[in-house]
């Protein structure tokens, strides 16, 4: 199937990292793949940022993703685990732009209500939702992999919106019409 565009969904972690693709085609979405990297073996943090950019890259590669949309860290009392939470973001971020993949960053609460309706969903409630709006079933044993879908289902929505509301069909339409804009 040819795809419009694919979006890779991050839900960024040091101990574990999920990620998503989705295929989008019109109107149509397809679950490429889901899964999670278990990072907590890995003896120093930046093992693990190695391995995060390292994985991202591959991805990005494999799927032939055009962009990426990655949850925003939320705010938390533990200082070193948000300084540890956004350097895996970063270098989440720094393979995407390696790439020359667009990035969109999204907050916690926007994901689920743009699922489920409820900002405040639980996790299992995030991965039901998706499962019944994408019609696949998961195996995964993390949370964190349904999380990442999530993240690019919210930015398919997202994007669907705005071309709506505007007249553009994608970004790329928009940017078309609109090249001064794009600076």
């Amino acid at each position: 199937m040819h795809y419009d565009k694919i979006i890779l969904g991050i839900d960024p972690g040091t101990t574990v990292m999920g990620f998503g693709v989705l295929g989008v085609a019109g109107n149509k979405t397809e679950v490429l793949t889901i899964g999670v990297m278990k990072l907590a073996k890995l003896g120093s943090h930046y093992a693990r940022l190695e391995k995060i950019f390292g994985r991202i890259t591959s991805l990005i590669r494999e799927f032939k993703v055009t962009e990426m949309a990655i949850e925003a860290p939320f705010y938390g009392n533990n200082v070193q685990s948000m300084l540890k939470l956004g350097r895996a973001q970063g270098v989440c971020i720094a393979a995407a732009m390696t790439e020359q993949v667009p990035v969109t960053e999204y907050a916690p609460l926007k994901v689920k209500m743009s699922v489920t309706g409820i900002g405040r969903a639980s996790k299992e409630q995030v991965a039901d939702m998706l499962e019944r709006l994408l019609g696949f079933k998961t195996t995964e044993k993390y949370l964190d992999a349904t999380d990442a879908l999530a993240v690019a289902f919210c930015h398919y929505n997202n994007s669907r919106v705005i071309a709506k509301t505007a007249g553009y069909k994608s970004w790329d339409d928009f940017i078309k019409k609109n090249p001064e804009r794009a600076k």
